[in-house]
């Protein structure tokens, strides 16, 4: 018995000690999966690059938003470089491979999109790119100076639904709303919806006298514009929310505050549909009814220039009009179901935001979360590093 008792101990090699690289390896490749979990089905951080969603959200915040509040959305584009979105930070060459798609699927949430909501998701218009114009609008352009010549000049290229930019709006209405607009006031439904006081347009403001001290109203928190061309004498175009506003009507200098909208009558050719039998404008538009799953639309002149994106790009269907009708997938069809919810999304900064008013419907598979709070904000225009806005650090988004 001790004979065998000498072979099992002397055959038992003793554990191998890992190296520090080793360890420091395997360290990183923990975190990287930990984090790209956190990021995929809990939480991600964001920044704001325009001032779209002013006075809301500021240039220079960072944001924390949710996944789990709508439903975390399983990656579509599952093989990916880490931490990037759709371009490597160096090289500029493309961080996903999209030779493997998955079908869209979300984990259950705790709510529903709702009205007022302030979302992330991915830009619906983002399927397709001029690499060497990326802050445009591709079909944009293409509206402009015609699909050969932006052809010609840039690099094209195709997005998958989760490597699109990702914007933030509020979202104005939910699936089966019908929205319009009427002198820059939203309508739900048949209600006048005024606009709350996170959001801000322009407003002609005419004074008593033309001996004005400005840096009172810019201290106020005013944008004003000087560029008086066009307005009435002593009038002036100021940036402000209903309650500023309010607060400029009372004093008693000031003769007049009137919202700066477009004029009914004129017609604006890039507003969605983008349809010359509709002559909306960014300040009047509608009435639009938002597709909801299950809705069944019929598919004549009137609906298709809304729809057709949806039905063709959004929902994967082959569209084609033969004579006086249309076809899907080959098959003739006078009528269409949706199998997706859509929303439409616009900035709390009516005349300076370009959202569905430009690019019309944002569908389910597109959302991204919930924006909650503000983990950090930084004017980078106070001074030569910037300069932290305290009052901002961890106020919550509504």
């Amino acid at each position: 018995m001790s004979l065998k008792f000498w072979q099992k101990n002397t055959d038992a090699q003793p554990k191998k000690k890992k190296t520090k690289s080793r360890e420091w390896f395997d360290a990183i490749i923990f975190a990287v999966i930990a984090a790209t979990i956190i990021r995929v089905f809990f939480i991600e951080a964001y920044t704001i690059p325009t001032g779209s969603m002013e006075k809301s959200l500021l240039i220079g915040d960072f944001l924390f938003v949710s996944k789990v509040n709508y439903g975390a959305r399983i990656p579509m584009t599952p093989v990916a470089f880490p931490f990037a979105h759709h371009t490597m930070p160096i090289t500029g060459t493309k961080a996903y491979y999209d030779g493997v798609q998955w079908k869209y699927r979300r984990l259950p949430g705790i709510q529903e999109i709702k009205r007022n909501d302030v979302v992330v998701f991915n830009f619906p218009d983002g399927d397709t790119v001029a690499l060497e114009a990326q802050d445009r609008d591709y079909y944009d352009m293409v509206r402009s100076i015609g699909r050969q010549a932006v052809q010609s000049q840039y690099t094209i290229v195709s997005r998958p639904v989760d490597k699109r930019e990702n914007y933030i709006k509020r979202c104005i209405g939910i699936s089966g709303d019908v929205l319009s607009m009427k002198d820059g006031l939203v309508s739900i439904n048949g209600k006048a919806e005024p606009m709350k006081n996170t959001g801000q347009i322009d407003y002609a403001v005419q004074f008593k006298t033309n001996d004005i001290n400005f840096s009172v109203f810019e201290d106020m928190g005013f944008v004003i514009d000087r560029d008086i061309s066009g307005l009435s004498a002593n009038t002036y175009k100021f940036i402000g929310t209903p309650d500023m506003m309010a607060e400029v009507k009372k004093l008693d200098f000031v003769l007049s505050v009137k919202p700066y909208t477009a004029p009914k009558e004129v017609y604006e050719s890039s507003i969605f549909p983008q349809d010359p039998n509709r002559k909306w404008n960014v300040d009047n538009w509608g009435p639009v009814l938002i597709p909801k799953k299950g809705w069944t639309v019929k598919l004549d002149s009137l609906t298709m220039p809304m729809y057709i994106r949806a039905i063709s790009i959004y929902e994967g269907n082959k569209v084609e009009k033969v004579g006086n009708g249309w076809t899907i997938n080959g098959t003739k069809a006078d009528s269409y179901t949706f199998k997706m919810n859509y929303y439409w999304m616009m900035g709390d900064n009516r005349h300076n935001s370009l959202d569905s008013r430009y690019w019309g419907f944002v569908p389910e598979d597109h959302v991204v979360g919930k924006a909650l709070f503000i983990w950090m904000s930084y004017d980078t225009n106070a001074s030569f590093f910037g300069k932290i806005r305290w009052s901002r650090i961890f106020r919550g988004i509504h």
